[in-house]
């Protein structure tokens, strides 16, 4: 008896302490867990800043006078009166052929001038002797109307020789071939003492070199951009050329000629541009690049080619804002420059817009943005 009433006091304690722990077990069962964090960003605040975008090119340059030299006579080549590769003013001797056979044939045309002549002027006294006697009915008409035959035939002869003449000098000048303007000469296909025919052998080339022409082809698109900033002279579009070795010819050229057709294949055009060449570093048939200014803005935006989204067309990006809520923002883009998107329109200044991040948020999620500096 004793000991069952010092254990009943033990025993409703331990009871107890057990319901409070039952009870306690299901209140903390009921409790809700914590909300998760909002999710880390990376974003950028939008800086407008000067942005130059040009578009690029392969070229090739070509002389604007591509002059193949051929002989207008056949004969024997002579001389070859300058250096190949050498620079020719307009009227400088380049080729001779041999003259001697024009000068004999010249010789030749100059002696039946003169026998004609002499047969004129015997048929003129003729005529007038028989023009005399007519009027006194001493020569019938049969034999004045013969005077007058053979003057009128001794005229013609003369011309028809001095015709033959002015052939014969033409041949003599043709047999010395000068430069028809000013240029460069290449190298000579023939040496002294080949046979060269008249129109058919090629003696040699000249080249026009300032201005040189830079030949391309361009989209139609670019193209409306080229020819309406043309069309305004103070804001002329600029072309700049960048040589094979990546150094930048000094002077910049101008547009020159559009083709009439779009290439249905590329659906691009040719287009030519005119450049100063005085120094000769731009040779015929050299590939280059042209560099064309599309944008040149004081105050552009741009931003990291990772940061839009593009879907059907539309271009889009995330933007945090009041309460660091996400929203989407619409944006129009056309210029790359590097790996970022130039902003047309549908950004402002002070924009905080995700760059890194954004495959884990939504429109209207609250994120936690963490500035990340702008490239400039």
């Amino acid at each position: 008896m004793t000991n069952s009433r010092r254990r009943g006091p033990v025993a409703l304690g331990a009871l107890a302490l057990g319901l409070a722990s039952v009870v306690l077990s299901g209140c903390k069962n009921d409790a809700k867990p914590p909300a998760p964090p909002p999710p880390e960003v990376s974003v950028i605040e939008v800086k407008p800043g000067p942005v130059v975008v040009s578009n690029e090119y392969v070229a090739q340059t070509q002389a604007p006078d591509t002059i193949e030299i051929r002989a207008q006579v056949t004969g024997l080549l002579e001389r070859q009166a300058f250096a190949d590769g050498a620079r020719v003013k307009k009227g400088d001797l380049l080729y001779v052929i041999d003259q001697r056979p024009f000068e004999s044939q010249r010789a030749q045309a100059q002696a039946s001038v003169a026998q004609a002549e002499a047969n004129l002027v015997n048929a003129q006294q003729n005529l007038a002797r028989n023009g005399r006697l007519i009027a006194q009915k001493a020569v019938s008409q049969q034999d004045y109307d013969t005077a007058v035959a053979q003057e009128r035939a001794s005229t013609a002869l003369v011309d028809a020789q001095k015709a033959l003449l002015h052939n014969v000098e033409l041949n003599l000048e043709f047999a010395t071939i000068r430069a028809s303007r000013d240029g460069f000469m290449g190298n000579s296909q023939v040496k002294p003492g080949a046979l060269i025919t008249a129109q058919q052998t090629l003696l040699g080339t000249l080249y026009s070199s300032d201005p040189m022409w830079v030949y391309f082809s361009i989209s139609e698109d670019r193209l409306l951009q080229l020819q309406k900033a043309a069309k305004r002279p103070d804001e002329s579009t600029p072309f700049h050329i960048r040589l094979a070795d990546g150094t930048d010819y000094k002077m910049t050229g101008r547009l020159d000629f559009v083709d009439a057709a779009i290439d249905p294949k590329s659906g691009t055009l040719q287009v030519r541009v005119s450049v100063p060449n005085p120094d000769r570093l731009l040779r015929p048939g050299l590939f280059v690049r042209v560099i064309v200014p599309a944008l040149d803005s004081p105050s552009a935006i741009r931003i990291p080619q990772q940061a839009v989204q593009e879907l059907q067309g539309t271009k889009s990006v995330y933007v945090v804002g009041v309460g660091d809520k996400v929203e989407t923002r619409q944006v129009v883009a056309s210029h790359l420059l590097g790996t970022d998107w130039v902003i047309a329109s549908g950004l402002a200044a002070g924009d905080r817009v995700v760059v890194e991040g954004t495959g884990k948020i939504r429109p209207g999620a609250t994120v936690k943005p963490v500035l990340v500096p702008a490239k400039t």
